[in-house]
């Protein structure tokens, strides 16, 4: 796949790592394992491999397992080190109250049994899905640096953690001599910017790099979402296995960080489409690209329920936006330049 460059797939390297990771991922939250057919996902991650994204998150807690057997199942077909498989710990598994959280005994536990449902020796990047206040940092951090060692996993990171406990865990880690905290998986979009005030500048400081998810805020920057008209059919918010953000049958919620997702944002959003189609994008691209423009940003993390979505965010890879067109971008979506 190349975008309209005619440039293939890009890489950049994860954080101040080796690794390196395609500027598209593919993700299985709500999809592979729960609203999406098995070989619908066969599908998608095949022709995500073919593309050239080598690059796939999934987590345990993503339909309570089954996304990881998917999506191990699936890469089983291919050489081990042509892709980087990424998993995540901290959610509950189970009623009992180690079934959950960053302690030593639940990551040791969950680890082998992410091993186990993906059918790995090893997971490339393993992440905190969230971080837990009831566990000291320095417990989690030997864990994770205990199962380095033990060849479970290469790399770790945090996902949703703020930039004072990024940088707390950066300089522990120094500290005790264990391997670096390596990515930071945050929401990241258009409309949703939050990461860029504090939490880039102390990821760049640390050396930690963003995978960023939901860069299309839940469908919404595609375009597909209408103002005053319920959500197209096949789409994620038509499907009540997928819908985050529905009420009553509108688009009238809230994304991640609390912006309101009404018929006057969608009308903003709308006005994205003549930007994409003069810059010889789709609107997805642009949003994608948009994400992409930061140097600190790894990965866009991209979810597929069809193999034509990932033809199409795969072509994101490499698109270069102008000053005018980033310029163009925050006077549709009305966000004053600071």
């Amino acid at each position: 796949m190349q975008n309209k460059e005619g440039k293939p797939m890009q890489y950049r390297r994860l954080g101040n790592s080796g690794l390196q990771v395609s500027e598209i991922a593919l993700g299985s939250f709500l999809t592979y394992g729960n609203a999406t057919v098995y070989e619908t996902a066969e599908a998608c991650i095949d022709l995500a491999y073919e593309l050239g994204i080598n690059f796939f998150d999934t987590a345990n807690a993503y339909a309570g397992g089954e996304s990881e057997k998917v999506v191990g199942r699936v890469l089983s077909k291919y050489s081990r080190e042509s892709y980087v498989l990424a998993t995540k710990v901290f959610f509950p598994m189970g009623p009992r109250p180690n079934n959950r959280g960053l302690s030593r005994k639940h990551i040791f536990e969950q680890c082998h049994a992410s091993l186990k449902r993906l059918g790995l020796d090893y997971i490339d990047l393993y992440q905190c899905h969230r971080y837990d206040e009831h566990t000291p940092v320095e417990e989690t951090l030997q864990a994770l640096d205990d199962l380095a060692r033990q060849g479970k996993i290469l790399y770790y990171g945090v996902s949703e953690w703020t930039a004072p406990q990024i940088a707390q865990a950066s300089d522990m880690a120094r500290a005790r001599g264990f391997h670096p905290v390596t990515s930071n998986q945050p929401q990241y979009s258009m409309l949703a910017r939050g990461i860029e005030r504090v939490v880039i500048p102390a990821c760049d400081r640390e050396g930690v790099g963003q995978v960023v998810f939901s860069p299309l805020a839940q469908g919404i920057l595609t375009g597909k979402y209408q103002p005053g008209h319920p959500p197209p059919a096949g789409s994620r918010a038509s499907d009540p296995k997928q819908n985050m953000f529905i009420k009553n049958g509108l688009v009238d919620a809230y994304v991640h960080d609390r912006i309101p997702v009404t018929d006057e944002l969608l009308e903003r959003v709308q006005k994205l489409a003549p930007i994409a189609a003069d810059a010889g994008l789709t609107m997805s691209q642009l949003a994608l690209a948009w994400c992409l423009r930061q140097s600190n940003v790894a990965s866009v993390i991209v979810g597929a329920s069809r193999p034509e979505q990932v033809a199409d965010n795969a072509g994101a890879s490499g698109v270069h936006l102008s000053a005018e067109v980033l310029l163009q971008i925050d006077s549709a979506l009305s966000i004053a330049m600071s």
